[in-house]
């Protein structure tokens, strides 16, 4: 498998984690990457994410790197022959850019399209994490909604474990080498995971720890790698790509 980083920006500790100041240590400057993720094995490409689009991303002062369907285009996936999209959640940097895969079956969670899609994600403490336009574009698909944990796939699991947003999914992915663990935003940053820390966007405290639990026993399984959201330390973790999509992300497994 396959994850790409397709977007950067530079912000601080005190943005990024939930109450910084009770920590008692001073703010520092921190990288934020925006990866999403490709899964092939032969016969088959499933895509986990779908990045910000472009528009939306600089909107918010996010720097695109190169746009999600010309990083896919560079590792020899062509969007529109994609056949599932696999969205962890729907916050604006995971569903851009669907325009881009027609024909795509889209798994996500109901409570995390229900919820997204209802009147409580047009309060003000939400509505800046979406793109209504994109939510109403997945509602509108080939959708497989997904009632918790479940198979999506031989060799490929959705965990749910909320938190960070109502439906927020880790895909754990059998390879070749063991289980790759797409934690996605149920841990932004591996520090966060090994000081449970909590990220600043939160819609359940609570179960975002109990999110953190999860994560370290999948990832602690033997031959279980770990892929976290945000974190520029993926991208020294795992082999880089080369020739064309060289400095473009990492294989896995």
């Amino acid at each position: 498998m396959t994850a790409l980083r397709y977007g950067t920006r530079t912000t601080r500790k005190s943005e990024c984690y939930y109450r910084w100041s009770s920590y008692g240590e001073p703010d520092a400057e921190i990288g934020m990457d925006y990866f999403f993720w490709v899964l092939r094995n032969g016969t088959e490409t499933i895509v986990v994410d779908t990045g910000f689009h472009p528009e939306s991303g600089a909107r918010r002062g996010r720097t695109t790197l190169c746009p999600p369907d010309e990083a896919l285009r560079l590792i020899g996936v062509e969007p529109g022959t994609v056949p599932m999209v696999i969205l962890t959640h729907l916050h604006y940097d995971h569903t851009g850019n669907l325009e881009s895969f027609p024909d795509a079956e889209l798994v996500v969670q109901r409570t995390e399209l229900e919820f997204w899609s209802g009147p409580e994600a047009r309060h003000e403490q939400f509505a800046p994490l979406i793109e209504q336009r994109e939510i109403e574009r997945i509602a509108a698909g080939r959708l497989r909604l997904l009632d918790g944990d479940a198979e999506i796939a031989p060799g490929i699991q959705a965990i749910c474990v909320g938190g960070h947003s109502p439906g927020q999914t880790v895909v754990v992915v059998e390879t070749g080498g063991g289980s790759a663990v797409i934690a996605s935003d149920a841990v932004h940053y591996y520090e966060e995971l090994e000081l449970e820390r909590p990220f600043e966007i939160l819609v359940d405290l609570p179960a975002m720890y109990v999110g953190y639990a999860t994560v370290r026993e999948l990832a602690g399984r033997p031959g279980a790698s770990l892929l976290v959201g945000h974190d520029p330390e993926v991208m020294k973790r795992f082999p880089p790509l080369d020739g064309e999509a060289a400095g473009l992300g990492v294989l896995v497994g």
